[in-house]
């Protein structure tokens, strides 16, 4: 494999990553802000040399990402450096609801308690490193809301400037949350792959000089923060890996970089060996990796997004062919649920264990359901399923039936009277 250097970062200190590889053809090329290799235009990620990494170093660390830094393209020092310092978030128990689902033993990762309540701040803590080492000065991404975000309260954090591109007819909490942070909120008449579009074309142009923008130029150091979700959900189990996982598909990064966590761990001895099964959750409005998957297909037709799960309202993911290698690789499969399903769902979840879950939690309960009707889903094997992001943010999804159970006048003859029965 040929060595390509492309760009001469302002820093070095990229902790155990040493080049950017081809996850198509393997060429290889220096650290840089690339993201599309030059030789066959495949997608670019993290190549590591990894030192002794054992499970009391770990265990020693602070809690949060960076207890895994040894593992990630950051530099020793990071925890000390300004930034959000997410993760460590609960693994829930979650005894009621496996109870109403007939499973043995299933598990919540419950990623809405990140500082801006949802999974996005790990990648966005590691794409505001890159961007250090690149000497950027403003972060920008396109978004579906969570990301967004993220990138505004990450930026404010760390000193630099932010712009951030959404769709238009996002949810109004999520524009909130994007816009409080002090820096530029731009919404796009369009879809979020046509918002991606657009700023791929910015990065080309001087008006996007000195600009990081996390899912495109950095897309490689910041996809690397979803595989903290895989080294967490191990260690917070007892340092084992789950006998099956369910994962929400917007992009598909996140399905694959917890894949790739999971290999690592076993490849570096930090657990045992096993056989696990990945699932794939999308909304039956944005499920053209779910429609390829049943079709026996190898490629991913875009659709156009029609769904309430609007964080993972993306028509043309960019891993959806890697997520399908997955699924079928670890004897997995690919579902999706109708928005009907998906409130069920959330309300299921928040009613059995407390967790109030956004849409796109609502997918992965709705999907885990429907794969258990079908048998593609063991209810004996130990289970784990992701919540990627607050309910708070979704109001929209289940204020139809959120009214007071009765109005009474404040005195006990009123309750009784209307509770009677």
């Amino acid at each position: 494999m040929r060595e390509r250097p492309r760009f001469m970062a302002l820093s070095t200190d990229f902790g155990p990553a040493t080049a950017l590889s081809c996850r198509e053809c393997g060429t290889r090329f220096d650290v840089g802000p690339n993201f599309a290799c030059i030789e066959c235009f495949g997608p670019l990620e993290v190549a590591y040399e990894f030192g002794n990494v054992t499970r009391a170093d770990i265990e020693s660390g602070p809690t949060n990402i960076w207890r895994y830094r040894g593992l990630l393209p950051v530099p020793d020092d990071v925890a000390t450096k300004p930034n959000l310092q997410p993760g460590w978030t609960k693994l829930v128990k979650a005894d009621n609801l496996a109870g109403e689902l007939g499973m043995r033993s299933l598990y919540v990762k419950d990623d809405s308690g990140n500082p801006t309540h949802s999974f996005k701040d790990r990648v966005v803590a590691i794409a505001v490193e890159a961007a250090r080492n690149f000497g950027f000065s403003t972060l920008s991404c396109s978004s579906t809301g969570n990301l967004a975000g993220a990138v505004g309260a990450a930026a404010a954090r760390a000193g630099l400037d932010s712009c951030v591109f959404v769709p238009a007819n996002l949810e109004e909490a999520k524009i909130v949350v994007a816009s409080v942070y002090g820096g530029r909120l731009v919404g796009i008449d369009g879809t979020y792959d046509e918002v991606n579009r657009f700023c791929s074309e910015l990065i080309g142009d001087e008006l996007g000089e000195k600009w990081g923008f996390v899912n495109v130029n950095l897309r490689p150091y910041y996809a690397e923060g979803s595989k903290t979700l895989a080294y967490e959900i191990a260690e917070q189990l007892g340092w084992r890996i789950p006998d099956q996982i369910v994962i929400p598909v917007a992009s598909g990064s996140q399905l694959t970089k917890i894949d790739k966590g999971f290999k690592e761990l076993i490849r570096l001895g930090l657990v045992e060996e096993k056989e696990y099964r990945i699932f794939a959750a999308q909304a039956t409005g944005c499920a053209p990796v779910s429609a390829a998957y049943k079709a026996g297909h190898d490629v991913v037709q875009p659709v156009r997004p029609d769904t309430i799960a609007k964080s993972l309202a993306i028509g043309n993911p960019a891993d959806g062919p890697y997520v399908l290698d997955i699924a079928r690789r670890t004897g997995g499969a690919v579902e999706d649920v109708s928005d009907r399903e998906i409130v069920a769902a959330v309300r299921l979840l928040a009613r059995t264990e407390g967790v109030f879950a956004e849409t796109a939690g609502g997918v992965v309960l709705g999907v885990t359901q429907k794969l258990l009707e079908n048998g593609k889903l063991d209810p004996d094997a130990e289970t784990v399923i992701l919540n990627t992001g607050e309910g708070l943010k979704t109001l929209d999804a289940v204020s139809a039936e959120a009214r007071p159970a009765a109005v009474i006048r404040p005195s006990l003859d009123a309750f009784r009277t209307a509770f009677a029965n």
